[in-house]
């Protein structure tokens, strides 16, 4: 630890430096996300390993991994820098008439398109001076359902995020959660396709089909299901986001399942139909997750509200 003499000479921002490198595990990334230069961040990184006597991070070709003892400091930075956001927190009262802040939501991307233009809209009325970041989440492959997000319950944790929505209630204990709606999966195709004149089971599985997947992976929920009533079906393309595919597939012979609001949102245009399954694909909740440490900032408390209004449609 440090002495009361060092830690009076020495400058705390470099612990946000450090929790930036740690979670995006590459320096110029970090630099963006801190509104610095790469130089900048460099510079502090040296001083720090001078500080703390570790090299702390080493070069790899995408970037930059933890030393050991990096990894050992990483909660106890995490942890000092939280007390003190929530001092400031506490310290200066939120007004969304003159706050300056910038605020971080994570979210899968045909969650975010479906609350993202009503969020706007509350906030350009409320909080002009409140800047809004969206970030894309991304269940981790081959995982079961608790631990699919857990990236996201890390980058809360380091503030990476400010509010994380995933399509699940399930989270750790440590983390406040408000479910913000109810959703199920419809399906996408051109408006003259043939299954919407024979909507079965069978016409289903003998369609082609395409898959919204980032890493490419054509088996999805989807294939499990059917799987289990003994059936299949071909994946004839897979896309990484729902955008891609609502803006496709009404040109093709594919059939694509979406989420319903997203569905009811940007797959209306012309061309297109939406249809229900030939067998339910099963409901989802999608929940809003903060840390419960975080819940005595009231900026945080406001976004968190204002988002439950925008999902809600009220």
């Amino acid at each position: 630890m440090l002495h009361e003499i060092d830690l009076s000479r020495a400058d705390l921002n470099l612990l946000v430096l450090f929790e930036a490198v740690f979670a995006e595990r590459h320096v110029g990334r970090a630099a963006a996300r801190l509104n610095l230069s790469t130089s900048a961040v460099s510079h502090g990184l040296a001083r720090l390993r001078r500080l703390l006597n570790d090299p702390l991070f080493l070069k790899t070709p995408r970037g930059v991994v933890p030393t050991e003892r990096a990894e050992a400091l990483a909660p106890c930075v995490d942890e000092a820098l939280r007390q003190v956001r929530l001092v400031i927190a506490r310290a200066e009262p939120f007004d969304p008439a003159t706050t300056r802040r910038r605020m971080v939501i994570g979210a899968p991307d045909g969650v975010s398109a479906v609350f993202l233009h009503r969020l706007l809209a509350d906030i350009a009325g409320d909080a002009p001076g409140l800047d809004l970041g969206i970030r894309q989440l991304l269940p981790l492959a081959d995982e079961e359902a608790g631990r699919a997000w857990r990236d996201a319950f890390r980058e809360l944790e380091t503030r990476a995020l400010d509010i994380a929505i995933i399509p699940s209630d399930e989270g750790p204990l440590r983390f406040e959660r408000r479910v913000l709606y109810q959703d199920d999966f419809v399906l996408v195709l051109r408006e003259e396709h043939p299954f919407l004149a024979r909507p079965t089971i069978e016409a289903y599985c003998e369609s082609s089909h395409l898959v919204v997947s980032h890493s490419g992976d054509p088996h999805g929920f989807v294939d499990t299901l059917l799987a289990r009533h003994g059936l299949a079906r071909r994946v004839a393309l897979t896309v990484p986001n729902f955008m891609f595919a609502s803006a496709f597939v009404g040109e093709t012979e594919l059939i694509c399942a979406v989420p319903r609001g997203f569905a009811e949102r940007f797959a209306r245009g012309p061309g297109m139909a939406i249809a229900e399954p030939p067998l339910p694909l099963g409901e989802f909740r999608l929940t809003a997750f903060v840390p419960r440490s975080a819940m005595a900032d009231a900026g945080l408390i406001w976004l968190l509200d204002k988002l439950g209004a925008a999902a809600s449609g009220s």
